[in-house]
């Protein structure tokens, strides 16, 4: 009755069915993971916002990688801007999608050590190539306060770090970089400015990063588990309409001989 199964289409297609059911069911956990760690994102950039500021120099140092806990945290420094060192990242955008560059401004603390200040979006005015117009941030001593972020990584940004590039422009926003062209110790991670805002309104500060939406991987995990338990039931119909096909077949091959015979 069900000797259809050993034939080799319905082998393959049993294997195959057995293959789909773990690996949706994995897709299934993995898109909780992500659902899990955008819940945990969200809560760490959440509390973070709404923290007292504390001065940079207590939660990174030269050399050290800026924690998961710290992410986003305000913390504020006092020192002077270094722009003659001051250099661009390539192919950022704004928050209307525009591409430009950010602007990545050396801030010299006190203590001789150097901090690196994001100071925000310019438009590149289609050059790619000459170093932009950049306004002025202010001069003399000041505190600047700021979003402490990490340093960016082509294994986490997934931005190749192009090399060759004109002068005084990067692909990535890395502190160890900076530190072994300015010959300086200089703080792990960057900060993203928040404060004092540019006159002019240029540079354009970074926005605060969206920390309310946890995205579609709740949904989509259900989905592929949903999908997993769909296969095995997939499977038993194909199997049924197979054997009630061939049944009705073998029914109709057998009626004329029948006939035959009674005549």
């Amino acid at each position: 009755m069900y000797r259809f199964l050993l034939s080799r289409q319905w082998v393959i297609l049993t294997l195959v069915a057995l293959l789909l059911i773990p690996t949706m069911i994995k897709l299934g956990f993995w898109q909780l993971h992500r659902h899990e760690h955008k819940v945990a994102l969200n809560k760490v950039i959440s509390q973070s916002l709404t923290a007292t500021p504390v001065p940079a120099e207590s939660v990174t140092a030269p050399g050290q990688h800026v924690k998961h806990a710290d992410l986003y945290r305000r913390v504020t420094a006092k020192g002077t801007f270094d722009t003659a060192h001051e250099v661009v990242v390539r192919r950022r955008t704004n928050a209307d999608g525009e591409v430009g560059y950010h602007v990545l401004t050396p801030f010299d603390l006190d203590d001789g050590r150097v901090l690196i200040v994001n100071r925000g979006w310019i438009d590149s005015n289609g050059s790619q190539t000459a170093f932009p117009k950049i306004p002025a941030p202010a001069k003399g001593e000041i505190t600047v306060t700021g979003r402490l972020m990490p340093d960016e990584t082509t294994g986490d940004s997934g931005i190749k770090n192009i090399q060759g590039l004109p002068d005084r422009q990067v692909m990535l926003i890395n502190s160890e970089q900076q530190a072994k062209s300015l010959g300086k110790q200089v703080l792990g991670g960057y900060i993203e400015q928040t404060a004092p805002a540019p006159k002019g309104d240029s540079p354009e500060l970074i926005p605060d990063p969206e920390h309310n939406d946890i995205g579609p991987h709740m949904a989509y995990a259900i989905q592929w588990w949903l999908f997993s338990a769909g296969v095995p039931v997939g499977w038993v119909i194909l199997v049924r309409r197979e054997r009630r096909d061939r049944a009705e077949a073998a029914a109709s091959a057998t009626a004329p001989e029948a006939a035959t015979v009674a005549a």
